[in-house]
């Protein structure tokens, strides 16, 4: 007698990741665990009745500083090694100065990220590409669009917070919340050696 069908349809998942504060996130609380396989990470994040579509990681390209844009292009290298989508914003250098003493300095913020975030969640709403998205950030920016798919397109959001992002008006209208620790973490690190797709081999940056 042939097995009964098994039509129980599975939850698809788009996992969404707010690059820079995932790794502020990892910097100030698991600087060992920075050399993250976040696709690896988003499937760990699924239950048994759910299905990974999709991956999006938002970042911005560093400038003014080599060293850190070396190991930036490693990481991002490491990233397209798997089944992950990059999506770029900017990184603006801007200057700042005190008051008091008048000094003055460079500091940088990314831009776009959270517009950029916005954008392929409602997108992936509208189009009916998933059913619940995973949005990896501790950003309140990002409640309206949360909100959007929520109410406007019935999807569920479940938040994924960054070590020491958590924030409480991301919390309190997501359909769940975690924050990321040390175990699952620790699970989804790269390999400190990695071959590429084009077949060259991808070392770990010393620094990193």
């Amino acid at each position: 007698m042939p097995k009964p069908k098994n039509n129980t349809k599975k939850e698809r998942v788009a996992v969404f990741i707010d690059g820079f504060n995932l790794y502020f996130g990892l910097t100030s609380a698991y600087p060992n665990f920075k050399w993250l396989n976040v696709y690896l990470l988003s499937q760990k994040l699924l239950r048994p009745h759910q299905v990974l579509v999709s991956v999006s990681y938002f970042t911005a390209r560093i400038g003014n500083n080599p060293s850190k844009e070396q190991r930036q292009n490693v990481y991002l290298s490491a990233i397209k090694s798997t089944p992950t989508q990059i999506i770029y914003g900017h990184y603006k250098s801007k200057p700042k100065s005190c008051r008091r003493c008048g000094h003055t300095w460079q500091t940088n913020e990314k831009k776009m990220t959270d517009v950029n975030i916005a954008v392929q969640m409602i997108t992936g709403a509208v189009q009916n590409t998933y059913d619940r998205a995973i949005l990896i950030s501790g950003d309140s920016d990002l409640v309206p669009p949360i909100k959007t798919v929520q109410d406007i397109f019935n999807k569920k959001v479940f938040v994924a917070f960054p070590p020491n992002r958590h924030n409480h008006s991301v919390k309190s209208i997501a359909n769940g919340s975690m924050v990321l620790g040390r175990g699952i973490l620790s699970k989804a690190q790269f390999a400190s050696a990695i071959t590429l797709t084009n077949g060259h081999d991808l070392t770990k940056p010393i620094q990193w």
